[in-house]
């Protein structure tokens, strides 16, 4: 009998890639949120972790596994892409080839550290997820899609950071930087929870599946087991 994988489930997961690729074009840009400065990736950033925590409540742990490396490579094909489209000679006609080589062409450094901060932040946070849910007896999701966010957002930033900008920012500004960042993309997630939970349960309604991993493994790598 062939597997299947429901609408739901892979709207979600090109909704999750989609803001990845999305996320790491913008985020390049400085905003001023007040007198807080931050990256214009936190418009959309903290999506891919409201998806995360929808699809590892819903279908469980290994379906999240799946969701986080399918937008991983797809992220990574995107950014050889962009890549490619730089190097690749321009048209006479195109006038705007360091605008556009500024915009699309991240330093290594950057990217490696994006690419390694995504993978940490986003299965610590299935992890959270699936292990909270369990403990608690599938009660008080929005207290652990809040700490799951808390753990995976703040790890993300720590390591994104760290790799990114260490010797570049002083370390105070940078530590500033990571709480910063951290705060705000929890903040995010607390203010749209009303939707995250009306969205949970409606869709665990809709695919008759509420997932809870027992006996499972939570190695990244076991992609088998999906």
């Amino acid at each position: 009998m062939k597997k299947q994988v429901s609408v739901s489930f892979m709207l979600c997961g090109l909704l999750f890639t989609v803001c990845l690729i999305t996320a790491n074009i913008v985020e390049q840009k400085l905003i001023a949120l007040g007198h807080i400065e931050a990256t214009a990736g936190l418009l959309i950033f903290p999506i891919s972790y409201i998806v995360n925590d929808l699809i590892a409540e819903v279908w469980g742990y290994r379906k999240a596994r799946l969701i986080i490396w399918s937008g991983f490579a797809m992220n990574f094909l995107a950014v050889i892409i962009f890549r490619l489209s730089i190097v690749i000679p321009p048209s006479h006609n195109f006038q705007n080839q360091e605008a556009f080589a500024l915009i699309m062409g991240n330093t290594l450094r950057i990217t490696i550290a994006s690419f390694v901060a995504f993978l940490v932040g986003s299965f610590l946070n299935a992890f959270v997820m699936s292990r909270m849910k369990i403990l608690q007896h599938g009660r008080h999701f929005s207290l652990r899609a809040i700490v799951s966010t808390l753990v995976g957002e703040g790890c993300d930033s720590l390591v994104f950071f760290s790799l990114a900008f260490a010797g570049v920012i002083p370390t105070g500004d940078l530590f500033l930087l990571m709480l910063t960042q951290t705060a705000m993309k929890t903040g995010y997630e607390i203010v749209v929870l009303p939707l995250t939970n009306f969205v949970v349960n409606w869709m665990k309604k809709k695919e008759e599946t509420d997932v809870f991993d027992y006996d499972i493994s939570y190695s990244p790598v076991k992609l088998k087991e999906i």
